[in-house]
C-alpha cells in the first residue's frame, strides 16, 4: 500500500538534513502532486537543492522545469545548463535531452552534428528511442557530418564527458 503522505514525511525530514536523494524524491512528489498539492514551485526548490550536490536525475529534471516553464521562467539556456550537468555523468536521459537541444536549437545554436552525436552517445547508453531520433536527423545529414558526429561522440564516451564540442 502506498502512503505518500508517510513518504512525504520522512522525504521531507532527510531532505532538510541535506539528503539529496530525499530531496530529489520530494522534487518528484510535488512536481506529480503525490501526497502534496502539486507546486512547480516547491519541485524546483528541491530539485535545485539535489541537483546543486550533484544528483543527475535532479539536475535533468530541473532542466525539464526550465525547459516548460513548470515553477520558472521558461529558460532554454538554463535548461541546457542542467542537462548538461547530468549528460556528464553519464545520464542518458539528459544526453537525449540535449540532442533535442541541438536538434531544435533551444537554448544553443541548431547542430545537426551535435545532436546526432548526443542522440548516439544516449543510445549506447541504454535510451532506445534516442536510435531512431539519431537516424531521423542522419536523414538531413552529409555522410561527411555522420563520420564527424560518430567520432565526436567517440571522443566524448572516452574522455568521460569532458571533451563533447563545449
Amino acid at each position: 500500500i502506498q502512503d505518500y503522505a508517510e513518504a512525504v514525511k520522512w522525504y521531507r525530514l532527510a531532505a532538510e538534513q541535506g539528503n539529496a536523494n530525499a530531496q530529489y524524491n520530494l522534487g518528484l512528489m510535488y512536481k506529480n502532486g503525490d501526497g502534496v498539492v502539486q507546486d512547480y514551485a516547491e519541485a524546483v526548490k528541491w530539485y535545485l537543492l539535489a541537483a546543486e550536490q550533484g544528483f543527475a536525475e535532479a539536475q535533468n529534471n530541473l532542466g525539464l522545469m526550465y525547459n516548460d516553464g513548470n515553477g520558472v521562467v521558461q529558460d532554454y539556456a538554463e535548461a541546457f545548463k542542467w542537462y548538461r550537468l547530468a549528460a556528464e555523468q553519464g545520464y542518458a536521459t539528459a544526453q537525449t535531452n540535449l540532442g533535442v537541444m541541438y536538434g531544435y536549437g533551444r537554448g544553443v545554436l541548431q547542430d545537426n552534428i551535435l545532436s546526432h552525436m548526443w542522440y548516439n552517445i544516449a543510445s549506447a547508453n541504454g535510451y532506445k528511442k534516442s536510435s531512431e531520433w539519431r537516424d531521423e536527423i542522419a536523414a538531413k545529414m552529409t555522410a561527411a557530418d555522420i563520420s564527424k558526429a560518430q567520432a565526436m561522440a567517440k571522443e566524448c564516451m572516452s574522455s568521460g564527458y569532458k571533451n563533447c564540442g563545449w
